[in-house]
């Protein structure tokens, strides 16, 4: 994948300072929790943060952060309010279908033009940060938002250990790549399960391969996050992980690929 890609058109004014794509090269792989998680953590160190959803298909961020049936209004009848998460603001075309089991039919230009509406739309206010959970893949979402910002300032790419997941996480690399799109790092999700009971750790999905991948491909890798029951439940019932687990291990190891991250950003700006 040689030749530059180029957008239709483009954002003339981003409404954030520094825009970060979670992508995966597969789904299944926890994207969106560690989407969800990165937004809140930064919210809560004081940034001015939004998070947009542009799995058109799947959303999962209302239901991570206990939103569903959110319903968006408008103060002047022109432009989108963006829910709120607290301080988070939030946007997902979740919150704007009638009913949890409407599917979204779209073509591939209706999903462009939907994903400039959203953030042009959208009364989004000056951020420090905006978080975009993109689809899994290298389709038309996550290449319609690399495209639509000018300069974003990088992509966050989720993986298991698993090769299975590992090949598609190095066409992830070249997709960035090929857009001249920053990676920031890759971060190895179920890695690993350590037993509440009695402390024993279980490789389910081997351990190490997102680091090993990371290496050959020349980009960082930002770190591991284990299997945690706690993380599926917290999940299910909207309740955010490191918002509500905060003295957690799992909270520890996610500020460090937090700090990771906000170091990459300030690399590559």
């Amino acid at each position: 994948m040689n030749k530059q890609i180029t957008a239709p058109f483009s954002l003339e004014t981003p409404p954030a300072d520094k825009s970060i794509l979670v992508l995966s090269g597969k789904g299944g792989v926890g994207k969106s929790t560690v989407a969800a998680n990165l937004a809140i953590s930064l919210s809560l160190k004081g940034y001015a943060t939004g998070l947009l959803d542009t799995d058109f298909h799947g959303p999962s961020i209302p239901k991570l952060l206990g939103m569903e049936g959110t319903r968006l209004t408008s103060s002047d009848g022109e432009k989108l309010n963006p829910a709120e998460c607290g301080s988070l603001k939030v946007i997902s075309v979740d919150f704007m279908l009638g009913s949890r089991t409407d599917p979204v039919i779209w073509r591939g230009p209706m999903k462009m033009n939907v994903i400039k509406q959203l953030f042009e739309d959208v009364n989004w206010g000056e951020l420090d940060y905006m978080i975009v959970d993109c689809p899994p893949g290298t389709g038309d979402e996550p290449l319609s938002v690399a495209q639509l910002i000018p300069e974003p300032a990088g992509a966050v790419i989720v993986t298991t250990p698993q090769e299975m997941s590992l090949s598609d996480v190095r066409r992830s690399i070249q997709f960035c790549r090929a857009l001249k799109l920053p990676v920031l790092g890759v971060i190895e999700n179920m890695s690993g399960f350590v037993c509440p009971h009695c402390g024993e750790r279980t490789e389910l999905f081997g351990s190490g391969g997102g680091e090993e991948m990371a290496s050959e491909m020349g980009v960082p890798f930002l770190g591991r996050i284990p299997i945690e029951p706690e993380i599926v439940s917290s999940g299910d019932s909207g309740k955010p992980f490191v918002n509500h687990n905060g003295d957690s291990q799992f909270a520890r190891d996610f500020e460090s690929i937090v700090t990771a991250i906000a170091n990459g950003v300030r690399s590559c700006i």
